[in-house]
């Protein structure tokens, strides 16, 4: 009888540590995901606002070699982890400034989607962070048998 009861602690011993090596592994597996996630996630971002800036540079020297522009302002701002330059051009043709407000709408909604898969990926990678310590907590005692390796 006795025999049995320490086959059985042992056994559970050894799933609870392949579990907790497991659970740390799958982590640091998403951790890893969601990283280069993000990462490619604002080059996505950086490209497409270096494509929009190119558009409305070219928007500009375009419009300036048929009519006179007006007023050239640039607002630069810091969003997510790009820098994003806005440039709004004042002229007396409709559709150029229709064409640049597009323009600035296009990055303004790039912007505000990376801000929004950022955010996620943090929650995600916080849910995962406190999902770990929890079974930690519960299956392993307190304390993660490889961290006091």
């Amino acid at each position: 009888m006795v025999v049995v009861i320490v086959v059985g602690v042992v056994v559970v011993e050894i799933a609870v540590a392949v579990l907790l090596l497991v659970v740390e592994k799958i982590a640091v597996v998403v951790i890893v995901v969601v990283v280069v996630v993000v990462v490619v996630v604002v080059v996505v971002v950086v490209v497409v606002v270096v494509v929009v800036v190119v558009v409305v540079v070219v928007l500009v020297v375009v419009v300036e070699a048929v009519i006179i522009v007006k007023v050239v302002t640039i607002v630069v701002a810091a969003a997510a982890a790009a820098a994003v330059v806005v440039v709004v051009v004042k002229v007396e043709v409709v559709g150029v400034i229709a064409a640049a407000a597009a323009v600035v709408v296009v990055v303004v909604v790039v912007v505000v989607v990376a801000v929004v898969v950022v955010v996620v990926v943090v929650v995600a990678v916080v849910v995962v962070e406190v999902v770990v310590v929890v079974v930690e907590l519960v299956v392993g005692g307190g304390i993660s048998r490889t961290a006091t390796k």
